[in-house]
């Protein structure tokens, strides 16, 4: 057999002896383009087998009965050619956060349907990493909360009309609302709404505060 048609060899690891058996059905069904290369309920076992077999492939669980699946992960990644494809029932975002820092290459739910276990399989050994939809929602989610800028949301929010005051009242510096109205032209009140609006908006309380904010902001800048 030559190198374009050698199966993707998979080691299973997991404290339930009928997930590995059904597993091992599967992934046998798949030759000659897949096929087990052994399979481990303990992560002494794991270690030892990962290391007389050197697998494509190890669908490693995180919990192995008391033990933790991170803690193989070591072990097995120092077998240069091997990837690790997560295979958990855990909804736990930092376990599978941990996974994926410490070296997985995929993380998959065990109520995955068979042929999205196979195309994750073939895909991580193709180089590419898979994330189930439920971790790559939390991963996003993470992103989007770490890359947020609470002060860069709040200027967001103002309105054009909005920052055109804000200018003004910086340009002006200590100008009375009547001065600052007429050089914007609109009334003394729609300059009081407008300060009220933007007061709420940049958590600020007075005029001065403001103007100390927007100066700190570069808000007054045209």
């Amino acid at each position: 057999m030559n190198a374009a048609t050698k199966p993707i060899r998979v080691v299973l690891v997991d404290d339930h002896p009928m997930l590995l058996w059904g597993l091992s059905k599967l992934i046998d069904g798949e030759r000659p383009r897949l096929e087990v290369a052994g399979t481990a309920q303990t992560l002494e076992e794991a270690e030892r087998l990962v290391e007389r077999e050197k697998p494509d492939i190890v669908l490693l669980d995180l919990d192995l009965g008391g033990q933790s699946g991170l803690d193989a992960m070591p072990a097995i990644l120092r077998n240069e050619g091997t990837r690790i494809i997560i295979l958990t029932g855990t909804r736990d975002r930092s376990l599978r956060e941990q996974s994926m820092l410490r070296g997985a290459s995929g993380i998959l739910s065990k109520e995955a349907a068979a042929d999205t276990l196979i195309t994750a399989i073939t895909r991580v050994h193709a180089g590419e990493v898979w994330l189930d939809p439920e971790t790559a929602a939390q991963i996003l989610g993470r992103l989007r909360q770490d890359k947020r800028d609470p002060e860069a949301e709040r200027i967001a929010s103002l309105t054009q009309k909005e920052r055109k005051v804000i200018q003004a009242l910086v340009k002006g510096e200590g100008l009375p609302n009547k001065v600052l109205a007429d050089r914007l032209c609109m009334a003394e009140h729609t300059l009081r709404n407008h300060l009220s609006s933007i007061y709420s908006k940049l958590g600020v309380r007075t005029r001065l505060a403001l103007y100390m904010y927007a100066i700190e902001h570069h808000l007054g800048e045209d």
